[in-house]
């Protein structure tokens, strides 16, 4: 293993020890992850047996309803999680694991090579400091070398950048002086001091109002743009992911069920959970007046006491009962396209069916 003492440039120079399947042009790679979180129910199930892939100036969007696993994946990535978390499974960057990592050097790779934008700009900025104060010391906990002037030339760049208007006065402002939509831009010029090879986006536009979002998504294309970095997008709006992200991960109670192109994913979906997502999305070519949209029935189930088989069944129209798809837990596999899988049984039944097909007339 590295000395603590390494440099962040100095840790990239070590010789890559990933193993075979983890592809040696990826950015960011997660094999197998699993996260427990303890309680007095039992482990609570955050995040299990989680795998994908990242590659530079791609953009993978990871999608699910609130508690699949999303943000604890993406905390677990950058090392964020409390020591509560019983973590197993493997981060890799360019290579190297990060999990073993000295807290000394994961911090160095932490806000300088991977970076993050938080889904609540406004606890996430400290109120008690100027915006700009905060971008500078993004900058100077990674570069000490670097003159006084020149960091606030930098953070009046990173302003203007986002779309920030009238950078240098609103660098001396807090964060309460900033509406919502600019202090989310401040936590992404934040994010992208270091030019990041991997920046991580939490729910980045939460809580904006319509408008506001595409302005975020916009100023988000427009840095991988710049800097061909990889953005890994957290969402449960299938609508950003459809008009931003490259590849996607659907995730559900905790577990990768989906993945492939954009694409595939919305004209193909081979998981019952896509396809129920899919069809539950209003269209502007629609009659609202006339069609009905699908519901997944129930809710999505405790990570206390998953469900046994297929976590998804107990709400799945495909399920075939008792077994398989309650007593077995499905692989992901591939029916055609190797890089497009699904973890169902009857995925070859999934696929035959569109979103739209699910849909009724309204009474």
């Amino acid at each position: 293993m590295p000395s603590d003492d390494l440099s962040v440039d100095e840790l990239e120079g070590v010789e890559p020890e990933a193993p075979p399947d983890v592809p040696r042009d990826a950015v960011l790679s997660v094999r197998n992850l699993h996260v427990d979180f303890p309680s007095d129910d039992g482990p609570v199930h955050a995040v299990d047996n989680v795998s994908f892939d990242v590659f530079e100036n791609e953009i993978v969007g990871i999608v699910g309803e609130s508690g699949s696993g999303k943000s604890v994946t993406s905390m677990a990535i950058m090392g964020l999680l409390p020591k509560r978390a019983q973590i197993s499974g493997e981060v890799y960057f360019r290579g190297r694991a990060l999990r073993d990592l000295p807290d000394k050097q994961l911090r160095r790779i932490r806000g300088a090579k991977i970076a993050m934008v938080f889904q609540d700009a406004l606890t996430a900025l400290d109120p008690v400091y100027t915006v700009g104060a905060q971008i500078a010391e993004a900058i100077t906990v990674h570069d000490r070398h670097i003159g006084k002037a020149d960091v606030q030339d930098r953070v009046v760049e990173l302003l203007r950048l986002v779309g920030i208007p009238n950078p240098g006065h609103r660098a001396k402002e807090y964060p309460h002086e900033f509406s919502g939509g600019m202090r989310q831009r401040a936590m992404i010029a934040m994010s992208i001091a270091n030019e990041p090879d991997v920046l991580i986006a939490d729910e980045p536009t939460t809580a904006l109002d319509v408008t506001i979002q595409a302005q975020v998504l916009e100023v988000m294309e427009r840095i991988q743009e710049r800097t061909n970095s990889a953005i890994i997008l957290i969402t449960h709006d299938l609508g950003v992911v459809a008009g931003l992200a490259d590849r996607v991960m659907v995730m559900y109670a905790g577990r990768a069920v989906e993945t492939g192109t954009v694409d595939e994913i919305f004209y193909s979906p081979q998981h019952p959970y896509t396809l129920g997502l899919l069809a539950s999305l209003p269209r502007l070519d629609e009659d609202s007046r006339r069609v009905r949209l699908h519901r997944i029935k129930g809710q999505p189930p405790s990570l206390v006491h998953v469900p046994s088989g297929c976590a998804f069944h107990p709400r799945c129209q495909f399920a075939r009962l008792p077994a398989p798809c309650s007593t077995e837990v499905p692989a992901l596999r591939a029916i055609d396209d190797l890089d497009h899988v699904a973890a169902c049984h009857f995925s070859e039944d999934v696929v035959k069916v569109r979103p739209d097909d699910l849909k009724t007339e309204a009474s």
